[in-house]
């Protein structure tokens, strides 16, 4: 069950779909040639993504694009290197702009509306919520890329300081694929 600042919003007259298999959509219009090479580009043929790993959403990596510097990467591919990121801060230097970006896979089956939420705190009190739609995607053996718009740290005296985040990546279906614990730190320069 997700944390409940994590949950999506709702948008109001939208209605999420019936839940299909990868199978059922490739059945789907089966005599049409170009509906059927396109499917199969998604992964929703016979070679959709084979893989021994129980989870659907594979989350990869999350990471900070800074042009100019190398990526600051948060490794989310084990439980153990989710654990790792319990104990360490990530160093931000005030009012530069960066992106995010995150790297996942999709295993199984088709995930429908799939978003990363993240709740950023500073002294146990929110002071940030964002919600960015990362799309529908099928099954594939090649991971996917999805990069955020371009954001600017905030700066100044009162913004330096430590922050705690929480974050999660969610689909239409209410379905919780990864939520983890992380913080930073937003510093005059980076350390």
């Amino acid at each position: 069950m997700a944390d409940e600042e994590l949950l999506p919003t709702n948008t109001t007259g939208y209605k999420v779909g019936a839940k299909k298999t990868a199978a059922e959509l490739a059945q789907l219009d089966a005599q049409d040639e170009s509906l059927r090479k396109w499917k199969e580009s998604l992964g929703l043929g016979a070679a959709g993504a084979a893989s021994n790993d129980p989870r659907n959403v594979v989350v990869l990596a999350l990471a900070m694009e800074v042009v100019g510097r190398e990526d600051v990467i948060l490794d989310l591919s084990t439980p153990d290197a989710l654990g790792r990121l319990k104990d360490q801060s990530i160093c931000i230097k005030e009012g530069i702009e960066y992106r995010l970006k995150v790297k996942f896979r999709i295993n199984h089956d088709v995930v429908s509306g799939l978003k990363y939420i993240q709740i950023v705190k500073r002294g146990g009190i929110r002071v940030d919520r964002m919600e960015e739609m990362l799309g529908s995607y099928g099954p594939n053996t090649a991971p996917y890329e999805k990069k955020f718009m371009v954001e600017e740290a905030p700066s100044g005296m009162l913004a330096r300081g430590h922050y705690n985040v929480k974050s999660g990546f969610v689909d239409d279906d209410g379905h919780t694929h990864l939520e983890w614990n992380w913080a930073f730190d937003i510093k005059k320069d980076w350390e």
